[in-house]
């Protein structure tokens, strides 16, 4: 599908898992929609009471944590840039290489749905600058600048 000449797609948990290396319990994201190729994409995450993490973080007032809606955020622009790459026959993975200006705005918990909104900042031959930002029901809960280290396979 296009909308004004850019590709737009989207990615299922079975093309995620094509994209990414990572697996369960790990895997932060469980689709991908509004593809424009490696330019920007919004992840989604469907926060369940049943993941593992709340066993510890917290029992009495579950709180999704910081560090993996980081994690989400990359795992979301690392699957897009794979995907675009794929497209050409390239095989690549996308390691993380900083994370910048990383703030948290409000706490996510079960029953949320996680919107990372991604945008390509720059992208040179083997690193990409991408913004990014989840959002909770129109809301934003956190925002970071992530690096990326695109490393071919």
């Amino acid at each position: 599908m296009t909308d004004g000449g850019k590709e737009l797609g989207r990615l299922e948990i079975d093309d995620i898992l094509k994209c990414l290396p990572h697996r369960y319990p790990f895997l932060m994201i469980d689709r991908i929609i509004d593809i424009d190729g490696d330019d920007a994409a919004v992840g989604i995450k469907n926060v369940t009471y049943n993941e593992p993490i709340f066993q510890g973080h917290f029992p009495d007032k579950p709180v999704f944590p910081g560090v993996l809606i980081i994690e989400a955020m990359a795992q979301t622009a690392g699957a897009i840039v794979i995907a675009h790459d794929a497209a050409d026959g390239t095989k690549n993975i996308v390691l993380m290489l900083t994370i910048d200006k990383a703030k948290f705005r409000k706490p996510a918990g079960p029953g949320d749905r996680i919107e990372f909104h991604i945008k390509k900042i720059q992208r040179r031959r083997t690193v990409g600058r991408y913004e990014a930002r989840a959002i909770v029901d129109g809301v934003l809960i956190a925002e970071a600048e992530v690096g990326a280290m695109i490393v071919p396979q």
